[in-house]
């Protein structure tokens, strides 16, 4: 079995830096047009050269998305844009209107097309066929199970790259195809503003009786009809190299660089230990109930992953405090501040290729010198005492039950 790449999301700058040095082997993001999450940050087009370079610094490949379907007033735009994607010298594009599919092979030859999970494919022939036409790889819809995957992988060139979601939230809606939010908002999901309309709490109203609203239940347990659970494959991994996937997406690109330095980084301890025959470890197991997430699930990889009905609401249990900037060899760490805390509170330190631990929040002082029992102001300096040396982008958080009531 050959070992998985690990495919992170990075919405702006930090989160790329999170993604790169908690271990993503490639990052997808966007640049300010035809993109399909419009709320992530993205990146501009002066911004774009200058993440690619640190990417490609560290080894780090970088995909960026061209998946919306645009229309007629803004596919004239897009081969100057895909020009500019190249000379960025961003690795792959992945594209889901085939009328982009051509112009980025006619404007932007350098890069690989990759086939978005817009595409819904769930056969051979069409991920064949994509091939014959020049892709190089195939992000699968998110409805097949393993077994579907595997028949794919055995009917398909084997130079042909098969990528699948592994983690985050899923739509419920096949491969993200809804309707429902430029309905209800004028925001359309398929153009990057969906509003999750289908996370709502929906109630009958009779139409004689305005303002009498009658519960709508799918079963006992609820009322929220549409509500999808996320995804989560960590403990699964061996499956998914056995059936033939080359690489796994962790979803969020709109999620925060929290989010994104300590799922990348349980993702990558999980697979290199399983790559390297060992039985993975369940401190990195762990981490991914560290980040807000609704009710896991394996998705469709084992069948029906089946609904939560009973709300829509995130697990919240742990909180960033600070992020480290620099620490000297005493353990002297200057930090940028997150979330407020207080010394005496039990903090836990995670950092790139570090086991999380646990300390006491000692004496603190500010970017003066002054001593500060509360860091309060968000993205303030600080200076906070470790018991080692931790690398830049190493995360201070600590235990707090944020979940909705």
């Amino acid at each position: 079995m050959a070992k998985l790449e690990l495919l992170s999301p990075a919405g702006d700058m930090e989160r790329l830096k999170m993604a790169v040095l908690y271990g993503a082997d490639a990052v997808y993001l966007a640049g300010t047009s035809f993109g399909m999450r419009s709320f992530a940050g993205n990146f501009t087009p002066e911004e774009l050269p200058k993440a690619v370079e640190y990417a490609h610094s560290k080894g780090v490949k970088v995909h960026v998305t061209v998946n919306t379907m645009p229309r007629n007033d803004e596919i004239r735009h897009l081969p100057e844009y895909l020009e500019q994607l190249q000379d960025a010298q961003v690795d792959a594009l992945i594209v889901a209107d085939m009328g982009a599919f051509t112009l980025a092979g006619k404007y932007a030859p350098k890069c690989q097309r990759h086939i978005s999970t817009q595409q819904s494919i769930a056969n051979y022939a069409c991920a064949r066929a994509w091939y014959d036409l020049g892709a190089t790889r195939v992000v699968l819809a998110r409805e097949l199970n393993l077994e579907e995957i595997r028949t794919i992988r055995q009917n398909t060139p084997k130079e042909l790259e098969i990528e699948t979601f592994g983690h985050g939230a899923m739509c419920v809606s096949y491969s993200g195809r809804c309707l429902l939010s430029n309905y209800m908002t004028g925001r359309d999901s398929n153009r990057g503003a969906c509003a999750q309309p289908c996370r709502y709490q929906y109630a009958l109203m009779e139409e004689k009786r305005p303002g009498e609203y009658f519960p709508v239940y799918e079963d006992e347990k609820g009322t929220y009809i549409l509500n999808s659970r996320d995804m989560c494959m960590i403990d699964h991994l061996d499956d998914l190299m056995d059936a033939g996937v080359d690489c796994i997406k962790i979803e969020g690109r709109a999620k925060s660089a929290y989010y994104a330095a300590i799922v990348t980084g349980a993702y990558r301890h999980c697979i290199d230990d399983i790559a390297a025959g060992r039985s993975i470890d369940p401190v990195w197991r762990d981490e991914v109930e560290h980040v807000s997430h609704r009710i896991y699930s394996t998705g469709f990889y084992y069948g029906e992953p089946g609904q939560y009905t009973e709300n829509s609401r995130y697990i919240r249990e742990w909180q960033i405090c600070a992020i480290v900037e620099s620490c000297d060899e005493n353990g002297l760490a200057l930090c940028s501040l997150r979330n407020k805390f207080s010394k005496g509170e039990t903090l836990e330190v995670v950092g790139p290729d570090m086991r999380p631990f646990a300390i006491t929040a000692g004496n603190m002082t500010d970017i003066e010198g002054n001593p500060l029992a509360e860091p309060r102001t968000p993205q303030s300096k600080f200076y906070i005492p470790l018991p080692k040396q931790v690398p830049p982008f190493t995360i201070l958080r600590h235990a707090v039950e944020l979940s909705a009531k």
